[in-house]
């Protein structure tokens, strides 16, 4: 593992440039302002820098814009038409939506492979009712048992 510094020299040389290519990505279109103007980016440790620069270029190359990002995850959801959902996690900044599409692009891909799974196994279900239907037969002989029983002592 590098540290938080190694890595900021190996890919951007120094802080500086880190966060120039981070403001350079924190236009309107994704970015919430919610940092201090008197300290800024500058004053933030290099290991979040670095994640906020990975989570804002991949959401920038998959969706391009916050709006984008908030349309797929209502998608997934499938909660399209709910407005006050939009709302909701309009309110979120890039990073928490980014964790919560991935977390719900799991969760879809987990259900579809159990769907597929539980429709590879439905085949064999269709065999156990037959198996039923001999069950009741064995019932009503045994159920015959006793009553002969009780016939004889009388």
């Amino acid at each position: 593992m590098k540290t938080p510094l190694a890595a900021v020299k190996e890919k951007f040389t120094d802080k500086k440039s880190l966060v120039s290519a981070l403001e350079k990505l924190t236009g309107e279109d994704l970015w919430l302002g919610r940092t201090s103007k008197d300290k800024g980016l500058a004053h933030v440790s290099n290991s979040k820098l670095l994640k906020l620069h990975a989570t804002f270029t991949a959401v920038k190359e998959k969706f391009g814009t916050r709006a984008k990002l908030i349309d797929a995850i209502a998608t997934l959801e499938k909660r399209t038409k709910d407005d006050g959902y939009k709302a909701h996690i309009g309110a979120y900044p890039v990073p928490r939506l980014w964790d919560l599409f991935q977390t719900i692009e799991k969760r879809a891909a987990h259900a579809a492979k159990a769907a597929a799974r539980k429709t590879e196994k439905a085949p064999k279900k269709a065999a156990a009712p037959a198996k039923k239907a001999a069950a009741p037969a064995k019932k009503a002989a045994v159920s015959a048992k006793p009553a002969a029983k009780t016939a004889k002592k009388k």
